[in-house]
């Protein structure tokens, strides 16, 4: 079933955080993710803003945790680790 990875980030380390971004998307298309929005406008109606706000598809939620837990995106993610707070989620997509 396919799913949705979902990021929402505030970023404090504006150079740091960039590094991430450049190798978090081919990562990411590495593992057959593809990007549905990726820092665009948005509108923050409840909870803890996050200023940034990332959602990929994926075919599964377990496409998604492998390409979590890759080398790839783990190398990147060592980037963001310092320079965001982020929270993230995997979600099914329902009747899909």
């Amino acid at each position: 079933m396919p799913a949705l990875w979902i990021t929402h980030v505030s970023v404090s380390n504006e150079e740091d955080y960039g590094k991430y971004a450049k190798l978090a998307g081919p990562a990411i298309a590495k593992h057959g993710g593809t990007f549905l929005a990726r820092g665009t406008r948005y509108k923050w109606i409840e909870g803890n803003e996050r200023p940034r706000n990332v959602v990929v598809r994926f075919d599964s939620i377990e496409a998604a945790e492998a390409c979590y837990n890759s080398p790839e995106y783990q190398e990147a993610l060592s980037f963001a680790k310092d320079a965001s707070e982020r929270d993230m989620v995997f979600v099914e997509i329902a009747d899909a």
